[in-house]
């Protein structure tokens, strides 16, 4: 079985819809036969989310303000 992860294992993601942009650190995968979810670590917050959840890159139209 091949495994086609976006991420790896301490890789630096940010949420999409953090409207800080917070980095965090994937830490685990959680593999079904239908979906990959990943596990997500900011500080001592742990979520997990799926791939179109998340970017490499930080966001700036979300943490710029007037």
């Amino acid at each position: 079985m091949v495994i086609e992860n976006m991420f790896g294992f301490g890789d630096i993601v940010y949420l999409k819809t953090d409207k800080d942009q917070l980095p965090r650190m994937v830490y685990s995968l959680k593999v079904s036969q239908a979906e990959i979810l990943y596990e997500v670590i900011c500080g001592t917050h742990m979520s997990s989310h799926y791939d179109f959840e998340l970017s490499r890159e930080v966001n700036v139209l979300m943490t710029t303000t007037n």
